[in-house]
């Protein structure tokens, strides 16, 4: 790729901005000598190890390269057996530690889609074992550790405490008849020995070796004859630690220099993953997109953005090329965006090639052998001072070596020469592109090439939108018609003098004059309609959200309806449920009358007593609705006659009167199956018109059979309970009410009912768990919560 184009398109600084999410230095330099390849299959690797950089940074949380310093030249050495310093080890370690990572974490993501990345993980080569003996026996860069060998242990153990007897001996002179010879109360070194710091009228008086004398000759720096054999051995042991650490630095080199193939291998696969990692990166950060990739031309970038333009301020472009047409010719007015638009097709063509993804919308971008650029940056002192000779030299190269894998880039085609001339010269140069079979993009402002695109065949006009209101451009690419350079109204707009633009404007020939009214007029044709496109779609997804909403309202309703239509049938079945099991038990005592032997008149009652109760609860049942509420009123002894259906206030249930006796104010009920004695005080007669007529019919006169008098009763409905106390009572008492409880909860299809039984010792609430633990109908149980009575209370769910 030839570097104008890099330079021109500005993929030099696109790829400077990637080098920064770089870690190593080797990768950094990769990035910023990447090329693009026009081969479609090397791009879509390339491509596809970005995408899988981003999934496994990204997704994944994987960390990047670690960082470790140039090591090329210390290899070599240790190869050709140099022993490496402890700083040179560590960047060894450094680098052992980057490789185990890079390859310990890519390996282990368990993922499908990571191919790519996951080879080249596994051409890295590391020794966990160097780099640990690397790390536990260099503590920096110029000290060994202690515990690097036994041997190096023992020297430096040695080292130790014959310093400290030094110290100690030589401590007496300080403290000792000696002192009064010293210039200072201290020990000092010579040439690594301890000395001592002699007056120098006192050398002769402290016998020993003279090692030096201070400036001033005021001093003598003396070894003492009693403490030279230990510095002796200091020396010596010394000069062992040394031997020691030279030999324990060579091994580790040795064993660095026989991977040191490995090792150079590993810095060139590192220093690719990082560069990898850097794509994927900036890629991610820009929230570029992976562009499809084809190698016959067809570019289609979608919301595509200028990467070097602060996101906040670009205005995204859709522009196409290479299907129906291989050029675009792109007019407009000046600072409209034509030539931030032509070199961005440039740059994301070389940016694909180079492995990276473009910050689009969405993206096809095809492949090309070479890119020529003739792109002129008005803010470039350079450019300003070219001239059309540079210009038509640059187009001259372009012409003669442009074919059918070349992009062709050209801002302002023929311009710095004569009119009339340049856009003659013009017509004919993209005339020979498009005979050479190659794609491109031509920005222009002159007629005749607009008019041109409108008849040849691979060439399409495109423009650059202008608010006609407000004369500002829009940065809006439009394909299919030219666009309008609008010099004289932005002129106007700047303020340039009125007669000098008409006399502008009378200088335009008819036909130029003709030809940009026609192409303004479009143009604000064109914007009104997209105007009106923009306010119709507005409406219409006003509309589909509201439509969307009242659906919703339609579904809300339809679960409502089937939940009372479930609730309805659940009432319906525990009603159903509630009559059968009566009717079942008036059955059953039927049964177990006829049963018997020998019958007695008062069985014969009874037994037309419980067939009447079912006849009697049919007639309820049928006049419930009629009749939803019933009135009583009191009635008087003398009121009071045999066979009347009465309330029990005291009791709270209805009956037949069976027997008055006024003179004690009591009077005999028969509810049910049970006799009640009554205070006349506490009965009370209905009132209900109708119920009064059926009292009358069916209680006044009672029917008679075979002597016997037959009366209905019909005992009123208990409304169902939710709660039940048996503080006080034993577990033996409290177990029979709470399963005659929990089976009235059953029959009325209660969900939820509360036993309460204190805290007590705790044997109740046991006893009561083990119960309901066994009981088939009960789903589950527990203690109350707070404010719902706590461990005094259990809350059972019925099921």
């Amino acid at each position: 790729m030839n570097q104008r184009a890099i330079e021109k398109t500005e993929l030099n600084k696109i790829l400077s901005a990637v080098a920064e999410f770089a870690v190593t230095e080797g990768g950094k330099q990769r990035v910023v000598t990447l090329q693009p390849t026009p081969v479609v299959n090397e791009v879509v690797s390339s491509l596809k190890l970005t995408e899988e950089c981003v999934t496994l940074l990204f997704t994944h949380g994987l960390a990047k390269v670690e960082y470790f310093p140039s090591f090329d030249d210390e290899i070599e050495r240790a190869q050709k057996g140099s022993s490496l310093s402890c700083g040179e080890l560590l960047k060894a370690e450094n680098l052992l530690r980057s490789v185990r990572i890079a390859h310990k974490s890519i390996s282990g993501i368990n993922d499908d889609t990571i191919v790519g990345m996951k080879a080249l993980a596994n051409r890295l080569y590391f020794d966990e074992h160097l780099e640990e003996d690397i790390r536990t026996k260099i503590l920096n860069d110029s000290e060994v550790s202690d515990f690097a060998s036994d041997k190096l242990y023992s020297i430096r153990r040695e080292i130790r405490l014959l310093n400290e007897r030094i110290r100690s001996r030589l401590s007496e002179y300080l403290t000792g008849a000696e002192a009064k010879y010293l210039q200072d109360g201290i020990v000092t070194m010579r040439d690594n020995r301890y000395v001592l710091p002699v007056r120098a009228e006192y050398k002769r008086s402290i016998k020993g070796f003279i090692h030096d004398r201070s400036a001033s000759g005021a001093t003598f720096f003396i070894e003492p004859e009693e403490v030279l054999e230990m510095n002796n051995e200091l020396r010596s042991l010394h000069i062992d630690e040394k031997e020691e650490v030279e030999r324990i630095l060579g091994e580790l080199s040795r064993r660095v220099g026989f991977m040191g193939e490995e090792l150079l291998v590993d810095i060139q696969t590192l220093e690719e993953i990082d560069c990898i990692y850097a794509r994927a990166e900036y890629s991610y950060k820009l929230s570029c997109v992976m562009p499809k990739i084809n190698d016959s031309g067809v570019i289609d970038i979608q919301m595509g953005r200028h990467p070097l333009i602060d996101r906040k301020k670009v205005v995204p472009v859709n522009i196409a090329l290479g299907d129906t047409y291989r050029f675009l010719l792109v007019s407009g007015p000046n600072t409209g965006g034509k030539t931030v638009t032509l070199k961005m097709v440039g740059l994301f063509c070389l940016m694909a090639m180079c492995g990276l993804f473009v910050p689009a919308k969405k993206a096809t971008i095809s492949t090309f052998e070479e890119i020529y650029c003739d792109v002129g940056d008005l803010q470039s002192i350079e450019e300003s001072l070219s001239t059309f000779s540079s210009h038509i030299t640059n187009i001259i190269h372009i012409v003669e070596n442009a074919n059918e894998r070349s992009l062709v880039l050209i801002d302002e085609l023929g311009g710095g020469t004569d009119p009339d001339e340049g856009q003659a010269l013009a017509k004919a140069i993209v005339s020979h592109l498009l005979k050479s079979g190659c794609s491109g993009i031509v920005t222009t402002h002159y007629t005749a090439l607009k008019e041109f695109a409108f008849s040849a065949d691979g060439i399409e006009n495109a423009c650059m939108e202008f608010d006609a209101d407000t004369l500002r451009p829009l940065y809006v690419m439009r394909i299919g018609l030219p666009g309008s350079s609008n010099a004289l109204a932005i002129s106007r707009r700047l303020g340039l003098n009125e007669s000098i633009l008409a006399d502008a404007l009378s200088n335009l020939s008819s036909d130029a004059q003709k030809f940009e009214n026609i192409v303004r007029s479009a143009e604000e044709s064109r914007i009104q309609a997209d105007a009106v496109l923009i306010e119709t779609n507005r409406l219409k997804h006003e509309w589909e959200e509201k439509l969307a909403l009242l659906e919703k309202e339609r579904e809300k309703l339809k679960k409502e309806k089937e939940k009372l239509y479930i609730s309805a049938k659940t009432e319906s079945r525990r009603i159903i449920n509630e009559k059968s099991a009566e009717a079942e038990e008036i059955l059953r005592e039927i049964e177990e009358i006829f049963a018997k032997e020998e019958l007695t008149q008062a069985d014969l009652i009874k037994a037309r007593t419980l067939k009447n109760r079912i006849a009697d609860k049919v007639y309820d049942d049928a006049s419930d609705e009629e009749n939803p509420l019933k009135q009583y009123a009191p009635i008087s002894a003398e009121k009071l006659k045999v066979g009347m259906k009465v309330f029990i206030g005291n009791a709270g249930q209805e009956g037949i009167v069976q027997s008055v006796r006024p003179q004690k104010n009591e009077a005999e009920i028969l509810c049910g199956n049970m006799r009640i004695r009554s205070k006349i005080s506490d009965l009370s007669v209905l009132i209900s018109p109708q119920n009064a007529q059926h009292t009358t019919k069916k209680t006044n006169k009672p029917k008679k059979t075979n002597g016997v008098q037959i009366t209905k009763s019909l005992n009123p409905k208990a409304t169902p309970s939710l709660e039940i106390n048996v503080i006080g009572m034993t577990v033996s008492e409290a177990l029979p009410e709470v399963e005659a409880f929990i089976d009235s909860a059953v029959i009325s299809n209660l969900e939820e009912v509360r036993i309460v039984h204190g805290v007590g010792t705790g044997r109740l609430r046991a006893g009561i768990h083990d119960f309901l633990r066994m009981n088939k109908h009960v789903e589950s149980y527990r203690l109350g919560k707070y404010g719902e009575g706590e461990t005094g209370v259990t809350i059972v769910k019925i099921r």
